[in-house]
């Protein structure tokens, strides 16, 4: 049983950013280049105020003890912050990359992180945040491991889709191990994966989207000689494409 208290940081932006929705209405307003600047740098100095300052409601309270989480884990973790165009009425969207090295018993753990954030600015602070496009890797290979992710950013309601972990060099003699399920946003950190022997050369899924609009999340794990790689993707399930 691989259990993910060492990685329960693997999705970790959802720690900052996945329960930012909140279903108010009001007169919006755009991000600035210089609001965007200084939450990068809010967010690479450690500076829990600027976020406490900048964010609405309970979550400018509960935002920096989950920061904190994040700090403890990956000390040195880099954000970069770009601001994309939006087409979605009232709605600000973010590119926002994270990266960062640990070392943990010896071994060196990288982590990289990739979302758009999209989010309204009610009275000059940032409300309604909703996660797309998420996908967090943490591997300790050095880069070693060949491997390939083929996971949908967003299917149909109902629909079936394929998710594929591919390793792309012959596996040979290796013994390899892994798994991949599906969490509910509240409960993904409670939750353990059992790993199977993979004999295929990765992991080959086929599974049907929820009946109804919203997100999904799938983590995985996949056990190499050569190390160990966990990961994070979100899809959107939605009801056109």
């Amino acid at each position: 049983m691989f259990t993910f208290n060492l990685f329960k940081n693997i999705g970790f932006p959802l720690y900052l950013f996945v329960y930012l929705i909140f279903p108010y209405s009001a007169i919006t307003e755009t991000l600035k280049v210089d609001f965007i600047s200084k939450l990068e740098n809010s967010l690479n100095n450690r500076d829990l105020d600027f976020i406490r300052k900048n964010f609405r409601n309970d979550e400018s309270q509960n935002m920096p003890k989950q920061f904190l989480k994040i700090i403890n884990d990956f000390p040195e973790s880099k954000w970069k912050i770009k601001k994309l165009k939006s087409n979605i009425p009232n709605k600000n969207i973010l590119q926002i990359k994270v990266y960062g090295e640990n070392i943990v018993n010896g071994t060196k753990h990288k982590l990289e992180s990739n979302f758009d954030y999209l989010c309204s600015i009610v009275n000059g602070k940032i409300d309604e945040g909703i996660i797309k496009n998420l996908f967090t890797t943490i591997r300790n290979d050095e880069g070693k491991i060949d491997i390939s992710f083929r996971i949908p950013d967003r299917v149909l309601t109902g629909s079936k889709y394929d998710i594929d972990i591919i390793l792309n060099k012959p596996l040979e003699e290796v013994i390899i191990v892994g798994a991949i399920k599906p969490h509910q946003v509240k409960s993904f950190f409670e939750q353990e994966i059992l790993l199977e022997p993979l004999s295929s050369g990765g992991i080959f899924k086929m599974t049907r989207a929820p009946s109804k609009p919203g997100m999904q999340i799938w983590s995985g794990v996949i056990a190499h000689p050569e190390g160990m790689i966990t990961f994070t993707k979100s899809i959107d399930i939605v009801d056109k494409i």
